[in-house]
Protein backbone atom coordinates (compact mmCIF):
# COMPACT_ATOMS: atom_id res chain seq x y z
CA UNK A 1 0.00 0.00 0.00
CA UNK A 2 1.48 2.97 -0.67
CA UNK A 3 2.77 5.10 2.11
CA UNK A 4 1.90 8.95 0.21
CA UNK A 5 -0.16 11.35 1.89
CA UNK A 6 -1.88 14.88 1.07
CA UNK A 7 -1.69 17.42 3.69
CA UNK A 8 -4.17 20.63 4.05
CA UNK A 9 -4.19 23.74 6.22
CA UNK A 10 -4.75 27.07 6.08
CA UNK A 11 -3.81 29.04 9.32
CA UNK A 12 -4.88 31.72 10.98
CA UNK A 13 -3.94 34.91 8.88
CA UNK A 14 -6.12 32.45 5.70
CA UNK A 15 -3.46 33.58 3.22
CA UNK A 16 -4.27 30.46 1.52
CA UNK A 17 -4.38 26.79 1.11
CA UNK A 18 -1.47 25.07 1.88
CA UNK A 19 -1.19 21.48 0.08
CA UNK A 20 1.67 19.37 0.84
CA UNK A 21 2.38 15.70 -0.66
CA UNK A 22 4.49 13.39 1.83
CA UNK A 23 5.84 10.26 1.77
CA UNK A 24 6.59 8.59 4.86
CA UNK A 25 8.67 5.42 2.91
CA UNK A 26 12.27 6.01 4.07
CA UNK A 27 11.88 7.98 7.18
CA UNK A 28 9.65 10.15 9.32
CA UNK A 29 8.86 12.27 6.31
CA UNK A 30 9.68 13.54 2.82
CA UNK A 31 8.20 16.68 1.10
CA UNK A 32 7.13 15.34 -2.57
CA UNK A 33 5.36 18.61 -3.19
CA UNK A 34 4.23 21.58 -1.90
CA UNK A 35 1.95 23.93 -2.84
CA UNK A 36 0.09 27.48 -2.11
CA UNK A 37 -3.23 27.57 -3.55
CA UNK A 38 -4.91 31.35 -3.31
CA UNK A 39 -8.58 31.52 -1.80
CA UNK A 40 -11.12 33.44 -3.59
CA UNK A 41 -11.21 36.85 -2.59
CA UNK A 42 -14.59 37.12 -1.21
CA UNK A 43 -14.75 34.13 0.66
CA UNK A 44 -10.79 34.84 2.35
CA UNK A 45 -12.68 38.45 3.41
CA UNK A 46 -15.30 36.87 4.86
CA UNK A 47 -13.13 34.29 6.74
CA UNK A 48 -11.11 37.09 7.85
CA UNK A 49 -13.87 38.95 9.31
CA UNK A 50 -15.44 36.20 11.22
CA UNK A 51 -11.91 35.73 12.64
CA UNK A 52 -11.52 39.24 13.99
CA UNK A 53 -14.54 39.03 15.37
CA UNK A 54 -16.09 41.86 12.37
CA UNK A 55 -18.82 39.99 12.06
CA UNK A 56 -21.58 37.26 12.66
CA UNK A 57 -23.40 34.98 10.80
CA UNK A 58 -26.66 33.06 10.90
CA UNK A 59 -26.73 29.32 11.45
CA UNK A 60 -27.18 28.49 7.79
CA UNK A 61 -24.67 30.65 6.50
CA UNK A 62 -22.14 29.11 8.89
CA UNK A 63 -23.27 25.62 7.51
CA UNK A 64 -22.84 26.93 4.14
CA UNK A 65 -19.44 28.27 4.89
CA UNK A 66 -18.54 24.90 5.99
CA UNK A 67 -19.35 23.45 2.94
CA UNK A 68 -17.37 26.43 0.97
CA UNK A 69 -14.80 26.50 2.86
CA UNK A 70 -14.49 21.90 2.12
CA UNK A 71 -14.79 22.65 -1.67
CA UNK A 72 -11.67 25.09 -1.62
CA UNK A 73 -10.18 22.25 -0.10
CA UNK A 74 -11.02 19.65 -2.08
CA UNK A 75 -10.09 22.09 -5.25
CA UNK A 76 -6.71 22.78 -3.91
CA UNK A 77 -6.00 19.01 -3.25
CA UNK A 78 -7.01 17.85 -6.71
CA UNK A 79 -5.22 20.55 -7.97
CA UNK A 80 -2.06 19.94 -6.51
CA UNK A 81 -2.60 15.92 -7.28
CA UNK A 82 -2.44 17.65 -11.10
CA UNK A 83 -0.04 19.61 -10.68
CA UNK A 84 2.28 17.18 -9.01
CA UNK A 85 1.58 14.44 -11.96
CA UNK A 86 -0.08 12.16 -8.84
CA UNK A 87 -2.96 10.05 -9.46
CA UNK A 88 -5.42 10.27 -6.32
CA UNK A 89 -5.18 6.15 -6.11
CA UNK A 90 -1.52 6.68 -5.00
CA UNK A 91 -2.63 8.97 -1.80
CA UNK A 92 -3.61 7.05 0.87
CA UNK A 93 -5.35 9.41 2.48
CA UNK A 94 -5.59 13.45 3.03
CA UNK A 95 -4.96 15.18 6.03
CA UNK A 96 -7.30 18.38 6.78
CA UNK A 97 -6.75 20.99 9.17
CA UNK A 98 -9.63 22.80 7.64
CA UNK A 99 -9.53 26.69 8.96
CA UNK A 100 -10.49 27.89 12.65
CA UNK A 101 -13.33 29.83 13.43
CA UNK A 102 -12.83 29.55 16.97
CA UNK A 103 -10.02 27.93 19.38
CA UNK A 104 -11.40 28.34 23.04
CA UNK A 105 -9.92 25.53 24.40
CA UNK A 106 -10.62 26.93 28.48
CA UNK A 107 -13.66 27.36 30.60
CA UNK A 108 -16.50 25.02 31.56
CA UNK A 109 -16.89 23.75 28.07
CA UNK A 110 -14.09 23.89 26.03
CA UNK A 111 -13.92 23.63 22.63
CA UNK A 112 -12.63 24.54 18.90
CA UNK A 113 -14.18 24.51 15.74
CA UNK A 114 -12.08 24.19 11.99
CA UNK A 115 -14.52 24.24 8.90
CA UNK A 116 -14.40 22.07 5.88
CA UNK A 117 -16.61 19.56 5.66
CA UNK A 118 -14.70 16.48 5.03
CA UNK A 119 -17.31 14.23 3.50
CA UNK A 120 -17.02 16.90 1.14
CA UNK A 121 -13.32 16.69 0.12
CA UNK A 122 -13.57 13.04 0.38
CA UNK A 123 -16.11 12.83 -2.06
CA UNK A 124 -14.83 15.64 -4.53
CA UNK A 125 -11.41 14.32 -4.18
CA UNK A 126 -12.04 10.23 -4.42
CA UNK A 127 -9.22 10.33 -1.61
CA UNK A 128 -10.18 8.93 2.38
CA UNK A 129 -9.98 12.02 4.68
CA UNK A 130 -9.02 12.45 8.10
CA UNK A 131 -10.11 15.72 9.93
CA UNK A 132 -11.32 17.04 12.78
CA UNK A 133 -7.87 16.78 14.50
CA UNK A 134 -7.72 19.00 17.58
CA UNK A 135 -11.62 18.04 19.25
CA UNK A 136 -10.71 14.65 21.09
CA UNK A 137 -7.22 15.98 22.31
CA UNK A 138 -9.50 18.75 23.70
CA UNK A 139 -11.97 16.16 24.95
CA UNK A 140 -8.93 14.72 26.45
CA UNK A 141 -8.33 17.94 28.73
CA UNK A 142 -6.19 19.23 25.88
CA UNK A 143 -5.43 22.78 24.12
CA UNK A 144 -5.56 20.89 21.05
CA UNK A 145 -2.55 22.70 20.07
CA UNK A 146 -0.01 22.76 18.67
CA UNK A 147 -0.36 19.12 17.52
CA UNK A 148 2.73 19.02 15.34
CA UNK A 149 5.66 18.95 18.12
CA UNK A 150 5.67 14.73 17.68
CA UNK A 151 7.10 15.55 13.71
CA UNK A 152 9.13 18.44 14.51
CA UNK A 153 10.87 15.75 16.67
CA UNK A 154 11.04 13.36 14.78
CA UNK A 155 12.89 15.86 11.83
CA UNK A 156 14.66 18.24 14.00
CA UNK A 157 15.63 17.14 17.43
CA UNK A 158 19.63 16.82 18.03
CA UNK A 159 21.80 14.85 20.68
CA UNK A 160 24.50 17.28 20.83
CA UNK A 161 22.19 20.92 21.58
CA UNK A 162 19.14 21.94 22.73
CA UNK A 163 16.91 23.10 20.33
CA UNK A 164 13.49 24.81 19.72
CA UNK A 165 11.47 24.95 16.59
CA UNK A 166 9.22 27.90 16.01
CA UNK A 167 6.69 28.48 13.81
CA UNK A 168 5.54 31.62 12.37
CA UNK A 169 2.27 31.73 11.52
CA UNK A 170 -0.65 33.82 12.46
CA UNK A 171 0.55 32.66 16.00
CA UNK A 172 3.36 32.19 16.95
CA UNK A 173 4.56 28.95 18.60
CA UNK A 174 7.24 26.93 20.05
CA UNK A 175 8.30 23.01 20.59
CA UNK A 176 11.23 22.59 22.99
CA UNK A 177 13.42 20.38 21.44
CA UNK A 178 16.28 19.43 24.65
CA UNK A 179 19.15 17.29 24.08
CA UNK A 180 17.46 15.00 26.88
CA UNK A 181 14.75 14.88 28.20
CA UNK A 182 10.73 15.51 27.32
CA UNK A 183 9.39 17.37 24.32
CA UNK A 184 7.22 20.55 25.51
CA UNK A 185 5.43 22.98 23.19
CA UNK A 186 3.04 25.90 23.28
CA UNK A 187 1.85 29.02 21.61
CA UNK A 188 3.57 32.23 22.56
CA UNK A 189 0.73 34.74 21.01
CA UNK A 190 0.48 36.75 17.95
CA UNK A 191 2.96 36.19 14.93
CA UNK A 192 1.82 37.22 11.34
CA UNK A 193 -2.53 37.56 12.01
CA UNK A 194 -1.92 41.04 13.74
CA UNK A 195 0.83 42.50 11.40
CA UNK A 196 -1.61 41.18 8.01
CA UNK A 197 -4.19 42.65 9.40
CA UNK A 198 -2.86 45.75 9.80
CA UNK A 199 -1.20 45.83 6.79
CA UNK A 200 -4.53 44.73 4.80
CA UNK A 201 -6.62 47.57 6.14
CA UNK A 202 -3.50 50.63 6.00
CA UNK A 203 -2.06 49.65 2.58
CA UNK A 204 -4.68 47.18 1.06
CA UNK A 205 -2.16 44.50 1.00
CA UNK A 206 -2.39 41.01 2.69
CA UNK A 207 0.64 41.12 4.41
CA UNK A 208 3.72 43.18 4.55
CA UNK A 209 6.08 42.27 2.12
CA UNK A 210 10.01 41.94 3.11
CA UNK A 211 8.71 43.57 6.29
CA UNK A 212 8.98 47.00 4.62
CA UNK A 213 6.22 48.37 6.56
CA UNK A 214 7.31 47.81 9.94
CA UNK A 215 10.98 49.21 8.80
CA UNK A 216 9.57 52.41 7.54
CA UNK A 217 7.89 52.63 11.37
CA UNK A 218 9.75 52.97 15.12
CA UNK A 219 8.76 50.63 17.79
CA UNK A 220 6.28 52.75 20.00
CA UNK A 221 7.35 51.58 23.96
CA UNK A 222 4.35 53.00 25.92
CA UNK A 223 2.46 51.22 23.00
CA UNK A 224 4.12 48.04 23.22
CA UNK A 225 3.91 47.66 27.14
CA UNK A 226 0.04 47.84 26.80
CA UNK A 227 -0.02 45.04 24.60
CA UNK A 228 2.33 42.77 26.42
CA UNK A 229 -0.33 44.00 29.35
CA UNK A 230 -2.23 41.00 28.62
CA UNK A 231 -2.36 38.43 31.34
CA UNK A 232 -2.60 35.96 28.35
CA UNK A 233 1.26 35.72 28.02
CA UNK A 234 1.99 35.02 31.99
CA UNK A 235 -0.32 31.91 31.61
CA UNK A 236 2.35 29.20 32.37
CA UNK A 237 1.97 26.44 29.48
CA UNK A 238 0.03 24.48 28.13
CA UNK A 239 -1.52 27.08 26.64
CA UNK A 240 -2.91 28.25 22.80
CA UNK A 241 -4.66 30.84 21.55
CA UNK A 242 -6.02 32.18 18.27
CA UNK A 243 -7.55 35.18 16.25
CA UNK A 244 -10.17 34.90 18.47
CA UNK A 245 -8.30 36.65 20.96
CA UNK A 246 -5.60 38.24 19.15
CA UNK A 247 -7.33 40.55 16.79
CA UNK A 248 -7.67 44.07 15.90
CA UNK A 249 -10.00 45.02 17.89
CA UNK A 250 -7.46 43.88 20.79
CA UNK A 251 -5.01 46.44 19.70
CA UNK A 252 -7.32 49.17 19.13
CA UNK A 253 -8.60 48.96 22.54
CA UNK A 254 -4.69 49.54 23.20
CA UNK A 255 -3.95 52.39 20.87
CA UNK A 256 -4.28 56.45 22.10
CA UNK A 257 -5.16 56.92 18.91
CA UNK A 258 -2.60 59.46 17.24
CA UNK A 259 -0.23 56.11 16.16
CA UNK A 260 1.52 56.75 12.99
CA UNK A 261 0.28 53.17 11.19
CA UNK A 262 3.65 52.45 9.96
CA UNK A 263 4.98 53.05 14.42
CA UNK A 264 1.93 50.11 15.00
CA UNK A 265 3.33 48.17 12.57
CA UNK A 266 6.65 48.23 13.69
CA UNK A 267 5.55 47.77 17.53
CA UNK A 268 3.05 44.59 16.62
CA UNK A 269 7.08 43.10 14.93
CA UNK A 270 8.48 43.82 17.96
CA UNK A 271 5.54 42.24 20.20
CA UNK A 272 6.40 38.87 18.16
CA UNK A 273 10.05 38.98 18.90
CA UNK A 274 9.70 39.55 22.49
CA UNK A 275 7.26 37.57 23.65
CA UNK A 276 8.81 34.39 21.26
CA UNK A 277 12.45 35.51 23.46
CA UNK A 278 10.52 35.81 26.57
CA UNK A 279 8.52 32.66 26.60
CA UNK A 280 11.90 30.61 25.45
CA UNK A 281 14.06 32.04 28.17
CA UNK A 282 11.66 31.38 30.35
CA UNK A 283 10.86 27.52 29.37
CA UNK A 284 14.61 26.86 27.85
CA UNK A 285 17.19 28.72 28.79
CA UNK A 286 20.10 26.42 27.43
CA UNK A 287 18.43 26.71 23.69
CA UNK A 288 21.59 26.90 21.17
CA UNK A 289 19.62 26.99 18.16
CA UNK A 290 15.83 28.49 16.97
CA UNK A 291 14.68 26.73 13.91
CA UNK A 292 11.95 28.84 12.35
CA UNK A 293 8.97 27.76 9.78
CA UNK A 294 5.91 29.33 8.15
CA UNK A 295 5.24 32.82 6.59
CA UNK A 296 6.94 34.92 9.05
CA UNK A 297 10.61 33.23 8.10
CA UNK A 298 10.51 35.48 4.98
CA UNK A 299 10.18 38.69 6.87
CA UNK A 300 13.73 39.74 7.24
CA UNK A 301 12.54 42.58 9.45
CA UNK A 302 10.73 39.68 12.29
CA UNK A 303 13.81 37.07 11.41
CA UNK A 304 16.15 39.80 12.45
CA UNK A 305 14.16 41.33 15.47
CA UNK A 306 14.21 37.83 16.95
CA UNK A 307 17.37 37.33 16.27
CA UNK A 308 18.32 40.37 18.37
CA UNK A 309 16.09 39.16 20.85
CA UNK A 310 17.94 35.88 21.02
CA UNK A 311 21.71 36.81 21.18
CA UNK A 312 22.62 33.48 22.61
CA UNK A 313 20.75 30.91 19.88
CA UNK A 314 21.67 30.57 16.15
CA UNK A 315 17.98 31.91 14.64
CA UNK A 316 17.39 30.03 10.60
CA UNK A 317 15.12 28.57 8.82
CA UNK A 318 14.20 25.00 8.43
CA UNK A 319 15.31 25.09 4.88
CA UNK A 320 18.91 24.93 6.64
CA UNK A 321 18.24 21.48 7.57
CA UNK A 322 16.45 21.09 3.92
CA UNK A 323 12.79 21.41 4.81
CA UNK A 324 10.68 23.94 3.03
CA UNK A 325 9.37 26.40 5.79
CA UNK A 326 6.19 26.89 3.55
CA UNK A 327 5.01 23.55 4.30
CA UNK A 328 5.65 22.22 7.43
CA UNK A 329 2.12 22.90 8.40
CA UNK A 330 0.70 21.19 6.06
CA UNK A 331 3.48 17.94 6.37
CA UNK A 332 2.44 18.06 9.93
CA UNK A 333 -1.51 17.33 9.17
CA UNK A 334 0.24 14.45 6.64
CA UNK A 335 2.08 12.88 9.02
CA UNK A 336 -1.53 13.27 11.79
CA UNK A 337 -3.21 11.59 9.02
CA UNK A 338 -0.83 8.47 8.62
CA UNK A 339 -0.47 8.19 12.75
CA UNK A 340 -4.88 8.03 12.97
CA UNK A 341 -4.65 5.21 9.95
CA UNK A 342 -1.94 3.20 12.05
CA UNK A 343 -3.97 3.58 15.39
CA UNK A 344 -1.20 5.71 16.74
CA UNK A 345 -1.44 9.20 19.15
CA UNK A 346 -1.35 12.48 17.10
CA UNK A 347 -0.84 14.44 20.10
CA UNK A 348 1.72 14.89 22.64
CA UNK A 349 0.09 15.37 26.53
CA UNK A 350 3.43 16.64 27.75
CA UNK A 351 2.51 19.75 24.90
CA UNK A 352 -1.67 20.07 24.97
CA UNK A 353 -1.68 19.04 28.60
CA UNK A 354 -4.40 16.31 27.87
CA UNK A 355 -4.65 13.56 29.76
CA UNK A 356 -3.07 11.45 27.92
CA UNK A 357 -1.95 10.05 23.80
CA UNK A 358 -5.16 9.66 22.24
CA UNK A 359 -5.41 8.86 18.18
CA UNK A 360 -6.88 12.00 16.97
CA UNK A 361 -9.42 12.70 14.34
CA UNK A 362 -12.23 10.99 12.40
CA UNK A 363 -12.30 8.94 9.71
CA UNK A 364 -14.01 10.06 6.19
CA UNK A 365 -13.84 6.97 3.34
CA UNK A 366 -13.10 8.02 -0.14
Amino acid sequence: MSDLYLGLISGTSADGIDAALVRFDDGPARLVFGRTYPWDPMLRAQLVALGQQGASLSLDAIAELDVRVARAFAEAANLALADSGTPAHAVRAIGSHGQTLRHRPWGPYPFTLQLGDPSTIAERTGITTVADLRRRDIAAGGHGAPLLPGLHAALLHAADEDRAVLNLGGIANLTLLPARGEVHGFDTGPANALMDAWTLRHLDQAFDQGGAFAAGGRVDQGLLGRLLDDDWFTQPPPKSTGRDHFHLGWVEARLRGDEAAADVQATLNALTARTVATALQASQPGTRRVIACGGGVHNPVLMAALAAALPDAIVESTAAHGIDPDHVEAMGFAWLARQTLLGLPGNLPSVTGAAGPRVLGGLYPA
